[in-house]
């Protein structure tokens, strides 16, 4: 595996999907010293993953949309930049220290800004049932539709609501893919309550691309409206799916269940090197307080993309131009003057953005699909129930970091991403809180698993030991 060539670097950006992609190629660009850091095999993120290596060729199946970001992935590609793929970062501190594994090996390189731009991660889908073999998420099966070519040939049912979900069942079936149902869990309700942005969204680019692909799909497949209730059942493996729809139960068989309901923006590295995040009521989920640049509360820390705050790819190119620019700004003044205005950059972000308030309120998740009940597992690492936490927080647990001591939630493999959302807002309802007042896990390095030999044959420096401490 490939090493940094440098211990120090004008900028650092970790992620190389669209955002990550784009502030390269502008940081780069601008002659800065640019080292672009990801932990795929290759360039994309999830949004454009296996780009250059995707079986399928065929340009329709997979979309414009995806096939668009190859002209980013170029950009990044001749700006100059240093890139590094197979890295995971594991820590990140306020003194902009950046603990990467590439190759096995551990090492620390400083910068003196760093671009945040790992983007988003799928929600939790906590329901009854969802941990069994054979239940997936969207996005882990359109990780294998990209790479491999790979889709469903035995009963399959796609559950939940929003972009991806449809997009999804699109590709698969192009691709010759068996999908048996679509159960659309967007409450009934959220209709109504998007109607005062629908005139933004109509105007979007996403209104008729978000039509094509509904009728695409319906055209095809049998598609449930309503859905209030969702379970998968089974002996060791996914065996059925039931659902509520129109007051009626229905359960189905079903060998692959595809759960989805949005996208969240992906904050454990921000979060484990100290930057503020507040509790979004729009998406339901815990984002960074950035000014307009990007920037963190932590001094050289910016962050871009979904990670943002979700927007969508086009926007996600957009906010890492910005912020790379912002950087250049600061580090060569002179050199900022000759890239694209911020004030253009600014307009084109607005114009990627317009509708997405409409998106977000419509495919805003229902209550029972975020707060599950009774023995639904929230932790999978620990395999900790709803009733398990509600019964912490009745003999003292107050917030996520006190029930890691009562049930060890958040201390598995996953350092919380796939239970962090349902335990705070658990917690907030059974105590009456907000969830700005439960709080989140408290995130400390290693962000990512890496093993004791890498730690143990670090350089012994302030950086290596602080980082061991920590973690």
């Amino acid at each position: 595996m490939t090493a940094p060539k440098r211990d120090h670097y004008d900028v650092v950006v970790i992620g190389a999907g669209p955002a990550g992609l784009a502030a390269t190629a502008t940081a780069a660009g601008a002659g800065l010293s640019t080292l672009l850091l990801d932990e795929n095999a290759g360039p994309g993120g999830q949004v454009w993953r296996a780009i250059d290596s995707t079986p399928v060729t065929t340009r329709a199946l997979l979309g414009a949309d995806y096939w668009s970001g190859a002209e980013t992935v170029q950009a990044a590609r001749t700006s100059g930049a240093e890139i590094i793929h197979r890295a995971t970062v594991w820590s990140l501190d306020r003194n902009l220290e950046i603990g990467v594994s590439i190759g096995g090996g551990s090492a620390f390189i400083g910068a003196d800004r760093v671009i945040i731009a790992t983007g988003a991660q799928e929600r939790p889908f906590p329901i009854p049932g969802w941990t069994l073999p054979g239940v997936m998420t969207a996005g882990a099966a359109q990780t294998m539709l990209k790479s491999s070519g790979l889709v469903p040939d035995g009963r399959t049912v796609i559950a939940g609501q929003g972009p991806l979900l449809w997009l999804l069942a699109a590709q698969i079936l192009r691709l010759g893919g068996r999908i048996d149902r679509v159960l659309d869990t967007t409450a009934r309700s959220n209709y109504l309550a998007a109607l005062p942005h629908a005139f933004a969204f109509m105007t979007s680019p996403y209104f008729a691309k978000g039509l094509a692909l509904m009728r695409e799909v319906r055209a095809k497949v049998p598609v449930i409206s309503g859905v209030t209730e969702l379970a998968a059942a089974g002996n060791g493996k996914l065996a059925s799916v039931s659902y509520v729809a129109g007051g009626q139960r229905e359960t189905v068989p079903a060998d692959l269940l595809l759960l989805h309901q949005g996208v969240v923006p992906n904050v454990n590295l921000a979060m484990a090197a100290g930057v503020d995040h507040r509790w979004d009521e729009l998406q339901l989920c815990w984002s960074p307080v950035l000014d307009a640049d990007g920037n963190t509360s932590v001094a050289g820390i910016a962050i871009a993309g979904d990670g943002a705050g979700i927007g969508g790819a086009q926007a996600a190119v957009y906010r890492g131009h910005i912020a790379a620019r912002a950087a250049t700004a600061k580090l060569a003044p002179t050199t900022a003057v000759k890239l694209e205005p911020m004030a253009g950059l600014r307009q084109k972000l607005a114009r990627a953005e317009r509708g997405r308030a409409f998106l977000d309120v419509l495919f805003q998740p229902a209550k029972q699909f975020r707060i599950p009940a009774d023995d639904t597992i929230v932790c999978r690492c620990e395999e900790v129930t709803a009733q398990e936490i509600l019964d912490s927080v009745k003999i003292g647990a107050t917030g996520p970091n006190q029930l890691k001591a009562y049930r060890r939630t958040g201390m598995g493999p996953c350092q919380g991403r796939l239970c962090g959302l349902t335990v705070t807002e658990l917690m907030a309802e059974a105590r009456g809180k907000t969830r700005d007042e439960i709080g989140y896990y408290r995130l400390r390095a290693p962000v990512k698993p890496i093993m004791l030999s890498e730690l143990a044959s670090l350089p012994k420096t302030d950086a290596a030991t602080q980082a061991v401490v920590r973690g």
